[in-house]
């Protein structure tokens, strides 16, 4: 047993594993990590190949680390949760903290956590331009994976739980995904890269009235129903990026079903000339 499981172990009667995936985040992994001492029996950590200290800070910390090559989002989270001990697991990133509140209710449900079948959403809150926004979002991270998989997706992979098996927990898991405006947009155009590519895979037909209209929506969305206008230019910057998402996302999908429909195009054409006994040849 590791150093942070006996620190941690015997704390209710179901125990839980906290489960990290991790990348060249030695800055901000310490954060997480020391958030879930309260509640966690163990915290894993899966790294895909960090060039700076993320595994040994994690090492120090008690934490039991697993490196592996990055195979994609969902896989990782999988890979991680296939070598926790206990059942019961508790999803985290790097940039991610429980707040004292959320880690207490989690620590008072463990000795009730008798039924695999339900899971527990938290409410997650980011933050930008050193302000934290107001409008978050409810997501399943403590599930029983006896129960329940990862989501086998390109992007937003969670648990798959059904909304009725869902409780809610309390308190607020503080996203601290802001680094600057240059790694945002990187970001943001890796992840438009997976939607649209899922979006594709999945056959989703490419519309232009979502192009036209999703990206305003989603302004209108952000800035006035969540209530972002009172951020200031903080605020009204993420309702300009949720606009930047919409149409990145929107012309990617649009690139990729062009390609697609000229790729079957040439396929076709290829198939009916060797039908008809003709031969394509390369120049080189």
């Amino acid at each position: 047993m590791d150093s942070m499981t006996s620190v941690l172990g015997g704390r209710g009667s179901y125990p839980i594993s906290a489960v990290i995936i991790a990348q060249d985040d030695e800055v901000r992994i310490s954060a997480a990590i020391q958030s879930c001492r309260l509640f966690a029996d163990e915290v894993v950590v899966i790294d895909g190949g960090s060039k700076d200290g993320t595994v040994q800070l994690s090492e120090s910390l008690g934490c039991r680390v697993y490196v592996n090559p990055w195979p994609g989002y969902a896989k990782q989270r999988e890979f991680g949760v296939e070598r926790a001990v206990h059942d019961w697991v508790f999803l985290i990133d790097t940039d991610e903290v429980v707040s004292e509140e959320l880690a207490r209710d989690i620590l008072e449900r463990k000795p009730g956590l008798t039924d695999a079948t339900v899971a527990f959403s938290l409410y997650r809150i980011g933050d930008f331009l050193g302000k934290w926004l107001d409008k978050g979002e409810y997501l399943v991270r403590l599930y029983n994976r006896k129960e329940y998989g990862i989501r086998n997706s390109l992007v937003h992979e969670m648990p798959e739980v059904s909304e009725e098996r869902t409780v809610k927990l309390n308190g607020t898991l503080w996203h601290q995904g802001f680094r600057s405006i240059n790694d945002h947009v990187a970001r943001f155009n890796k992840y438009t890269d997976l939607e649209a590519q899922s979006a594709f895979a999945s056959g989703k037909p490419f519309k232009l009235s979502h192009l036209l209209l999703r990206p305003p929506a989603r302004f209108l969305q952000k800035y006035f129903v969540h209530g972002l206008f009172k951020k200031g230019i903080s605020g009204f910057a993420v309702s300009i990026f949720w606009v930047m998402y919409e149409f990145m996302v929107g012309f990617k999908h649009y690139e990729l079903h062009s390609s697609g429909k000229l790729s079957r195009h040439n396929a076709m054409g290829q198939a009916d000339k060797e039908n008809k006994g003709e031969r394509s040849y390369v120049v080189q």
